[in-house]
């Protein structure tokens, strides 16, 4: 039996539809599904305080890194159209299953 396919992937470009940084888009860094979040490019970015650690070669000071945020919160944009959408899912003649987009029906796994 195949696995469901993910609405969201790794190096989708998505939308981010609620929070402080609504309206932005970036591309999906990481994708954690077991705890429905995601990793976005530019967005909900933190500062974190790190210590410096000559072992690892980690130099002391304030980093700002991206922070995960809720995949509920972002909407995929599709390529084709260019607009932000829902994400259908659906079997190919040649038995594959992809995404597809649900306002212009274009395929989004390429």
């Amino acid at each position: 039996m195949s696995h469901p396919v993910p609405a969201i992937k790794k190096n989708d470009t998505v939308l981010v539809i609620a929070g402080r940084d609504r309206g932005k888009r970036g591309r999906v860094l990481s994708v954690h599904p077991e705890k429905g979040r995601l990793v976005v490019e530019g967005v909900n970015v933190i500062k974190r305080h790190t210590k410096p650690n000559p072992q690892r070669n980690i130099q002391g000071g304030i980093v700002e890194r991206e922070a995960s945020l809720a995949t509920s919160n972002v909407q995929l944009v599709c390529p084709e159209c260019g607009a932000s959408t829902r994400v259908g899912r659906r079997l190919q003649d040649d038995g594959q299953r992809v995404r597809y987009c649900v306002k212009c029906k274009g395929v989004v796994d390429k």
